[in-house]
């Protein structure tokens, strides 16, 4: 419990933390106005039967500051003052909810917004070990259910002190009673917890499981979709959505399940005392139990109201325990550094150097060993090797995205570092291997979060050689390309992906097989094209056929991670 709160108060920012405190203020009032809806009954009914007790108790206090001359009014008059109490309970218990359900609805904004933010501002080297379905699920499942749990631990809270100002009452009215009460429940919750509680935390544990499997099912197949129909493999797929499916609905099903043991069982229980209670007492005395009417009253209102708060301090805490790994979920990928990078300029003019640069994903096993490379400003340099060679991880480490494991990076003889590695960023085109487009037109995806300038566009897109044939057969540059481009062709895609390096007029092109997905002749005539408008600019190109790299001053070997 001790870790629950300590993770609770990592993800409650100080606002939070005052509404939390506004919220557990108003519960106490709640609580109280509560137990004296419970206690004002019975005194109520009481003067009502018996006009007599008006002036044998408090109520003759009452009864001449009013200066009420008729017993019938003046229970006419209590009769009514509790109905306004009693609207005036139910309108203080709604707006207790709202600000409830505000405060932990509110949460989920919040929640989601944080981790989309910190996943965001994740090194690039954490990101490619992360599951796309995991990070979606999270954001999506797991804030929901952390809200879920912050909900019930607050419901939970209220229905605490309400539970201790009625146990209070009925100390108050008999205490050896209440304590026999007390331990008779006691035990029987301690059995809920032992049993129940554990079962619950469990399926909770099971239903994360499962529903990491759901997602990633789902988004492994939607992303092959087109192979998926070539190979007609999609009933072995549907098994195994399936075995995801009914696991995570039987997860569902046994906490639903369970969430309604405490409630039946101690209501069972609680009633069960009641009439034993009677027995009791009828045995005892041998006579009917009409003299300890008004105590029993009180007590059969008590657990009237004390059940049905012990019921739902059960039920918060199984959903707590079902939910909580949500809470480790979200409290240990908030704890990601993010990139703290500066806003420092950097400039290039003359030259990028590597020294001594290595790299490794994987301690002892390097990718790129004492890498020693200088590219001056407007040169063009070809890059060649064999796949696994480390050329991919080469300028990903130019680019700024990976830190070097030894060895450093310069700029102009200023070291690329945390400070001005957003500067430096900025001034790069790059053109992957990988097409990813997402579902909107090609002017958005030019633009890719840029303003968007259908003059530059277009421009762009006629160096990249797409733009005829847009307008010919298409909308032009308001085309929808549809999720991740699948109504173009993989060298439409391709051409999309270049237009959009050459929006912002970048200093540096970076292409990494940009071209691969374009036959033979749309490549020379598109590299014709990127060189002749990369004429001052500095590029480095990736690729596997020699004619790419035609035009370049030079050609670099990587083997073995080294430079030959």
């Amino acid at each position: 419990m001790k870790d629950f709160f300590k993770k609770l108060n990592f993800l409650l920012t100080s606002k939070d933390k005052r509404d939390l405190f506004f919220l557990l203020l108003f519960s106490i009032l709640v609580s109280f106005i509560e137990v004296v809806g419970v206690g004002a009954i019975m005194p109520f009914i009481s003067i009502a039967t018996d006009f007599e007790k008006i002036h044998t108790s408090f109520f003759k206090e009452i009864y001449d500051f009013f200066g009420f001359k008729s017993d019938v009014n003046f229970v006419i008059f209590v009769g009514v003052v509790l109905i306004v109490f009693y609207i005036f309970r139910s309108v203080v218990n709604l707006s207790y909810f709202y600000f409830l359900n505000r405060f932990s609805q509110g949460r989920y904004h919040l929640l989601a917004y944080r981790l989309f933010e910190r996943y965001l501002g994740m090194n690039y080297i954490d990101f490619i070990n992360k599951n796309v379905s995991y990070l979606t699920k999270t954001i999506v499942n797991e804030a929901n259910n952390l809200v879920q749990l912050i909900s019930e631990f607050l419901f939970m809270i209220s229905e605490m002190f309400i539970l201790v100002f009625i146990y209070v009452m009925l100390l108050w009215v008999n205490w050896k009673m209440t304590l026999l009460l007390t331990i008779f429940l006691g035990l029987n919750v301690l059995i809920l917890k032992v049993t129940i509680s554990k079962k619950i935390k469990k399926a909770g544990e099971y239903r994360e499981l499962m529903q990491r499997k759901f997602y990633e099912i789902m988004l492994n197949s939607f992303g092959n979709f087109k192979m998926i129909k070539l190979k007609s493999n999609d009933r072995d797929i549907l098994e195994k959505f399936k075995i995801a499916s009914v696991a995570f609905a039987n997860s569902n099903i046994t906490n639903a399940t369970l969430a309604q043991v405490p409630r039946l069982f101690l209501e069972a229980i609680g009633f069960s005392l009641i009439a034993l209670i009677i027995i009791y007492l009828v045995f005892k005395y041998q006579q009917d139990v009409s003299g300890a009417l008004p105590i029993l009253s009180m007590f059969v209102l008590g657990l009237y109201r004390l059940m049905p708060s012990v019921n739902r301090i059960m039920s918060a805490y199984n959903q707590i325990l079902f939910r909580l790994k949500s809470l480790e979920i979200i409290h240990n990928d908030l704890l990601y550094e993010p990139e703290e990078l500066g806003d420092e300029e950097i400039e290039f003019k003359e030259k990028i150097t590597l020294k001594n640069l290595s790299f490794e994903y994987e301690k002892n096993k390097p990718i790129l060993k004492d890498i020693n490379l200088t590219i001056k400003k407007g040169e063009k340099i070809g890059i060649i090797g064999e796949s696994g060679s480390g050329k991919s991880t080469l300028v990903d480490l130019i680019m700024g995205l990976y830190k070097p494991t030894n060895g450093k990076i310069f700029v102009d003889n200023v070291e690329l570092n945390e400070k001005n590695v957003k500067s430096w960023r900025k001034k790069i085109g790059y053109i992957p291997q990988d097409m990813y487009l997402f579902d909107g037109s090609i002017a958005e995806n030019v633009a890719f979060g840029e303003k968007v300038d259908e003059e530059r566009i277009k421009e762009v897109l006629k160096m990249a050689n797409l733009l005829d044939f847009l307008e010919k057969h298409h909308q032009g540059i308001y085309t929808r390309v549809g999720e991740r481009g699948i109504k173009l062709s993989g060298g439409q895609k391709q051409r999309v992906l270049i237009a959009r390096a050459l929006y912002s007029n970048p200093e540096v092109l970076i292409l990494d097989e940009a071209t691969s997905a374009l036959d033979t002749k749309t490549e020379e005539k598109i590299m014709k094209e990127l060189y002749k408008t990369a004429k001052n600019k500095t590029m480095i190109i990736i690729a596997h056929r020699l004619s790419t790299l035609n035009e370049c001053d030079r050609i670099v070997k990587i083997e073995d991670g080294k430079i030959n």
